[in-house]
């Protein structure tokens, strides 16, 4: 009876922690460049019953004398969230005409045979607490030194690693992002390639970070990775919202299952305890 008050809670808070995540994703279905998180549920590792019988005398040794188990089957003990991994396919591209907002958009990226997924490409961005940090969302501005940064003031890096200065808004990005400015070429847009995606550690701001802290390398030099860069345009967030919000109201009704049948062992509880106990 209490392993099955174990089994349904743990239930419950998987279902919990999957609302969380999704409600998440709805907040930020307007969000330029975000990925929309997924998740795993897994079952723990099922138990074994087994019926023992019992004949002869009792042996010190051996239990008893002529013993035999006969397996009756397997009892579940509950599911968990195992991981959630960000949604890493191109979301929609829509123009918005501002000069300082820029679309990456993925070409060829090659298939890492370890995981059978393609990898991902990030702008650049400098951490104001040292190393660098990667995001899709190109919808940038020039903060009051005419440097690029991002919504978060992040300075924007060049494929060098430098911040990004610029004299106005009058400028232009071509579609292999070289930045020109009154027909001079300032720098390169910083662009980085991840063969494995899944290994980044994603934060609350839609950022991502390497997890040994070591930066990226320049997708501008990794071999059979194409991509394209347009000024003027920003990607939206990758999050389906129809789709999102019908697996919120699977896990809505998944909770609530649970939760009748939590309140169905404590019934068999109250019963066994205030009542069967009297006899």
């Amino acid at each position: 009876m209490f392993r099955g008050f174990y089994t349904v809670a743990s239930g419950m808070i998987a279902q919990q922690r999957r609302t969380e995540l999704l409600s998440n994703n709805i907040a930020n279905a307007n969000t330029p460049g975000y990925k929309a998180d997924q998740s795993t549920i897994r079952s723990f590792p099922e138990m074994l019953l087994s019926r023992i019988t019992k004949s002869g005398p009792a042996n010190v040794e051996n239990g008893f004398e002529g013993s035999s188990s006969k397996q009756i089957g397997a009892v579940g003990t509950g599911v968990y969230m195992q991981e959630t991994l960000p949604d890493y396919s191109q979301g929609q591209i829509t123009e918005t005409e501002l000069p300082t907002d820029v679309a990456l958009i993925d070409g060829n990226l090659p298939v890492n045979n370890a995981t059978g997924k393609p990898g991902a490409i990030f702008y650049r961005l400098q951490d104001p607490t040292g190393g660098e940090a990667y995001t899709r969302n190109g919808n940038f501005t020039l903060d009051a030194a005419g440097n690029l940064v991002n919504a978060q003031g992040y300075y924007v890096l060049s494929d060098q690693g430098e911040k990004i200065t610029l004299q106005s808004d009058d400028f232009q990005i071509t579609a292999d992002g070289y930045i020109t400015e009154n027909g001079q070429r300032v720098a390169r847009l910083g662009v980085s390639y991840s063969a494995n995606p899944d290994t980044l550690a994603k934060r609350d701001t839609g950022l991502f970070y390497t997890s040994d802290a070591q930066p990226l390398p320049s997708a501008y030099n990794v071999n059979n990775v194409s991509f394209s860069l347009k000024q003027g345009f920003i990607e939206r967030s990758n999050v389906d919202a129809a789709r999102t919000m019908t697996d919120m109201m699977t896990a809505y009704r998944a909770f609530e299952a649970n939760q009748k049948i939590l309140q169905a062992y404590d019934r068999s509880m109250d019963k066994a305890v205030n009542e069967v106990g009297k006899v």
